[in-house]
């Protein structure tokens, strides 16, 4: 082998190193290259500098390119969280949400992807897209074999037993001193939540769907932890447009770590859309309940209750609700009638969704409880509000804050109170 003279080898040594710049296209032809080289962490790298050019155009086809890509890789709660940053910038682009209803589809929450269809509708659409949305609404008629969703929030609550804050009540007989313990009560705990669900398939419009769920809440103080959990049945009908789901099954609730009562329970969904923008939901249920503590509770419980969910615009939407109840009971003092209005709205301000409800309920008792002088007549107040911070999200997860407010004007003391609430938990960011 000969040497190379000493000047070449110097030359060879001085010689500049050029740095290529590329530009946007240049970067997005880089990423498709290693997509297509077998390299899709590569290109998800080169797609995630994009995301933060100061280009919107650029940004938006970078995230759109990056959620596509991750969801070919079976990643799909990092694609809808993408989708759902993309949409924060571009609320009126309907084919994003196309896709993002077609990815919640495909995990399951068909509830998701039929509100995400609703904000799509709710712009207008070029006749293309329109027919897409056509297309794809025929679509949910079929959705994932099984599903799920869980949330986890610390609660701050100033009265977590719902119960009065005076010292003494009025009977019939004599003036009654409450026990510490019997009065409101402040703490902090943890609530949790979640649902499972399977889709079985039993012809082209029915499907077999078992469906367990259960939520608590939990303190240092033992005695005040509150649970519930039910196991339901249920057979799924597609007719058209519309969902009809009969279901039964047993449920249990916990209070102070012992079993307080049981439930059996039949109920009748109805899931019917209103046009492109709305749907409404018909609940109807029956149930037996038994009391472990007191026998004289146990009775019938009967609910009827209908709401209407419409999008007002790709980031904004409300929902009104109305229902009745009438509970039975062995002793007619705890016999009840109830009615409910409530309403909802929520709007997306940049990566931030705002929500907040309110609900008036009246509740009436068929007779007077033998201690106490009056029958019950009762007000009751909820509001709520919160936010969900997705530009904080994590694995899916993203965080939320919520404030709420109760107040019970009720005839009977023991009924009576006041409670302020808070959450700061987690749930999907999608």
């Amino acid at each position: 082998m000969i040497a190379p003279p000493p000047v070449a080898v110097q030359a060879a040594q001085e010689a500049p190193v050029t740095a290529v710049r590329l530009d946007p296209a240049g970067v997005f032809a880089a990423a498709a290259e290693a997509e297509r080289g077998g390299r899709p962490e590569e290109a998800l790298v080169l797609l995630d500098a994009l995301t933060r050019d100061r280009d919107g155009e650029v940004r938006a086809e970078a995230l759109f390119r990056r959620a596509m890509l991750l969801d070919a890789l079976g990643r799909s709660d990092a694609a809808a969280t993408t989708l759902r940053r993309l949409l924060d910038e571009k609320p009126d682009a309907a084919a994003v949400r196309l896709e993002l209803a077609r990815i919640l589809l495909a995990r399951g929450d068909a509830e998701g992807a039929r509100r995400a269809l609703r904000q799509a509708q709710a712009g207008v659409l070029p006749a293309d897209v329109a027919a897409v949305v056509d297309q794809f609404a025929a679509a949910l008629r079929t959705t994932r074999p099984f599903g799920g969703s869980f949330q986890l929030a610390v609660a701050p609550d100033s009265n977590v037993n719902r119960a009065t804050d005076a010292r003494t009540l009025d009977t019939v007989i004599a003036p009654l001193t409450l026990s510490r313990a019997a009065r409101s009560q402040s703490g902090l705990g943890v609530r949790a939540s979640g649902t499972a669900f399977a889709r079985i398939a039993v012809g082209d419009t029915l499907s077999l769907l078992p469906r367990v769920s259960g939520s608590g809440s939990f303190y240092r103080q033992r005695m005040f932890d509150d649970a519930s959990a039910s196991a339901m049945l249920g057979l799924e009908w597609v007719s058209g447009r519309d969902r009809v789901t009969p279901s039964a099954g047993p449920g249990w609730r916990w209070y102070g770590g012992s079993l307080y009562a049981r439930t059996n329970t039949a109920a009748l969904d109805w899931l019917h859309p209103m046009g492109r923008r709305a749907q409404l939901s018909v609940s109807v249920s029956a149930a037996s309940a038994r009391y472990r503590r007191n026998a004289l509770q146990d009775g019938g419980l009967f609910d009827l209750s209908a709401t209407v969910e419409r999008a007002l615009s790709p980031r904004a939407g409300i929902g009104v609700t109305v229902g009745a109840t009438r509970q039975t009971a062995r002793d007619p003092g705890y016999a009840t009638v109830s009615g409910q209005l409530g309403v909802s709205g929520w709007r997306d301000l940049g990566r931030t969704t705002v929500f907040a409800s309110a609900a008036l309920r009246r509740t009436e008792g068929d007779a007077r409880l033998f201690l106490f002088p009056d029958r019950r007549r009762e007000w009751l107040v909820q509001a709520s509000a919160g936010a969900t911070l997705r530009q904080l999200s994590w694995k899916g997860f993203a965080p939320l804050v919520r404030a709420t407010f109760e107040r019970n004007a009720s005839s009977v003391g023991l009924y009576d109170y006041r409670r302020f609430a808070g959450e700061i938990g987690i749930v999907r960011a999608f």
